[in-house]
Parts: C-alpha cells; sequence; structure tokens
C-alpha cells in the first residue's frame, strides 16, 4: 500500500473540514434578491456600490473570477491523488476530492453572478476566455507525483486564501462592502482548504520525509504555476501576463507574498528541523533558502513584469490600458 492510499483514515479524520451542504453559504445570500417588489432599488444600490470599484482591481477580479470557473481542471489533476475510479466511491480521499468540488464550486458561480449584475463586464468576453482556459488544461508541472501535487495544493490554497483576502480589504477602502463581504466568504472557504492539504502534506512528511522533500523541491524548483497561466481570451496574445501585471500593481499579491507562502509553508512542515542526508538534505537546504532568495530577486522580478506595454483588456465594458 503506498503512502497515500495510507492516509485514508487521516483524510477521514480531516473530512470535518469540510461544511455541511445544509451550513453552507450560497451565492445568493450576498447578492441582491431579484425576486419580489423592490428588486430594482436593490440592484441599482448594488450597481451604484460596484461602480466604485476601480477599474484596475475590476481586472483583478475578473481574472480571479476565470481561474475560479475553471476548476474542471483542478478536480482532474487532484483526482490522480483521489483515485476514485467510479465517481461514486465513499473512500475518504474520494469524499474529501468531492466535498472540495462542491465547496469550491461555488466561488466561480459567485464571482460570476457578481460581475454579470455590475453591469461593468463585457461578459461574453469573459465567458469566452474561461472556455479557453478550460480548453487549454492545466498543469502544475509535476504529474504522476503524488507528494508533488498535494504540496501543490498546500500552496495554491494559501495564495489563493491572501489573494481573496487582500482584494476585499482593498474593496473595502474603496467603498464596495458587497465585494468585500464576498471575498470574506471566499477566503475563509480556502483557509479551511489550506488548513487540510497543509496537514496532509504534514502527516506525509512523518511517514516519508525523504519523498516528501525530494518531492516539495521539485515543486519548488519549476516554480508554482499559477492555476490561471493558460488563460487567453481568443485575440491579443499574453493575457494571463497583462492579468499578472495588474495584480502586482494593485498590489493584490506579489513576489514578497510568494515568498511568504513559502515561509509559512516550510515553518508548517518543519523543513528546516529535519534530520536529512544525501539528496534529500541539498534539497532541504534549497527549500530554504528559497523565501530569502525570492525577497532579495522581488524588485527585479516585479520590475520586468510591469514592463509590458500597455494593452486593453476585453473584459471591461469601459476598456482598460493593460
Amino acid at each position: 500500500m503506498s503512502i497515500i492510499e495510507g492516509l485514508q483514515d487521516f483524510v477521514g479524520d480531516a473530512l470535518a473540514l469540510l461544511t455541511p451542504v445544509e451550513a453552507s453559504w450560497q451565492p445568493t445570500d450576498l447578492l441582491p434578491d431579484l425576486a419580489g417588489e423592490g428588486w430594482r432599488e436593490r440592484l441599482g444600490a448594488f450597481r451604484e456600490e460596484a461602480s466604485r470599484l476601480p477599474a484596475e482591481l475590476l481586472v483583478v477580479l475578473v481574472g480571479n473570477m476565470v481561474t475560479e470557473e475553471a476548476l474542471p481542471n483542478y478536480a482532474i489533476a487532484l483526482q490522480r491523488v483521489a483515485r476514485d475510479a467510479t465517481g461514486t466511491s465513499e473512500t475518504p480521499w474520494a469524499r474529501w476530492l468531492r466535498g472540495w468540488t462542491a465547496e469550491e464550486n461555488r466561488h466561480g458561480d459567485l464571482l460570476n453572478a457578481y460581475l454579470r449584475l455590475t453591469g461593468r463586464v463585457e461578459m461574453r468576453e469573459v465567458e469566452r476566455t474561461v472556455q479557453h482556459l478550460i480548453r487549454n488544461g492545466f498543469s502544475q508541472g509535476n504529474e504522476g507525483d503524488d507528494y508533488a501535487s498535494l504540496a501543490y495544493a498546500a500552496f495554491q490554497e494559501r495564495a489563493t486564501r491572501l489573494t481573496h483576502a487582500k482584494l476585499g480589504r482593498l474593496a473595502a477602502a474603496n467603498g464596495e462592502g458587497n465585494l468585500a463581504r464576498i471575498c470574506r466568504k471566499i477566503s475563509a472557504d480556502e483557509a479551511r482548504h489550506e488548513v487540510f492539504y497543509t496537514r496532509v502534506v504534514g502527516e506525509v512528511f512523518e511517514r516519508d520525509p525523504e519523498g516528501m522533500i525530494l518531492s516539495y523541491h521539485a515543486t519548488l524548483r519549476k516554480l508554482i504555476a499559477m492555476p490561471g497561466a493558460r488563460m487567453a481570451d481568443g485575440r491579443a496574445p499574453g493575457l494571463f501576463e497583462d492579468y499578472s501585471a495588474a495584480v502586482l500593481r494593485a498590489g493584490v499579491y506579489t513576489t514578497h507574498d510568494y515568498a511568504a507562502v513559502i515561509r509559512h509553508l516550510n515553518t508548517a512542515w518543519g523543513v528546516e528541523r529535519r534530520s536529512l542526508a544525501g539528496k534529500a538534505a541539498r534539497a532541504q537546504d534549497y527549500i530554504c533558502r528559497q523565501p530569502e532568495r525570492y525577497e532579495l530577486l522581488a524588485a527585479e522580478i516585479e520590475c520586468r513584469a510591469l514592463e509590458r506595454a500597455p494593452a486593453r483588456f476585453s473584459w471591461l465594458v469601459d476598456g482598460l490600458d493593460r
């Protein structure tokens, strides 16, 4: 039995991190009720508040929503870990993957509906982008390595949590309380999911420290591929790079944040304290040096990203140089 298969009981204990459907929020809870009398007034007030969101943050939000909507790609990638051959298995791994997918599915639905109701977004262009991204697929760079897939998931859940939380704070600072509440809800989900994957990887470290350190090393060596890296709008090339530059300009996710996520995970998994030898020890040393390395390179990396020539996003009604 593999280490991953041997984690079924551990995963079963962690299923409590999923929220029962009956207790879960739903997208309609956070959007104006368009049924019954007064819906025009409710929608008008919603749109007035949404108009306060700067176009730069709207671009970031669209990119985040597109990335969330590509959930089928990520579920397929994690299916390799869950190994649910029937799609209805009751093993803990299978139950986690389906429960995680069901919770994550609400994020794209909610952001999609929010953007549609604002009236500020060319939704057909956004929908094309979503279709392109799902069709183009997703690669985390270490397919066939279950340990690497779990380390990647832990990293991305934390990065996504931070991104949504920071965007929510910026929305609130601009007087857009509706989006701020939406981002807090999504970020809270990501926090629970982060706890799951971080705990699971921590357990793998205890059972197979050498194997896990080598997989984590391989993940960082290839850089952490962003889930939306293959997004396209079918028009101008380099959409993801333009979106990434917008995220940097807005301060929503920076190289410093990337370094901070690695530092956090290194601490959570006790990477520095582990007694290893040979190739594993060299991988350990590499991993421990990465947060400082990215901090030192942050200015150079971000300067290169921000040097992109101006362009226009097809997503926005009013357009925006990107």
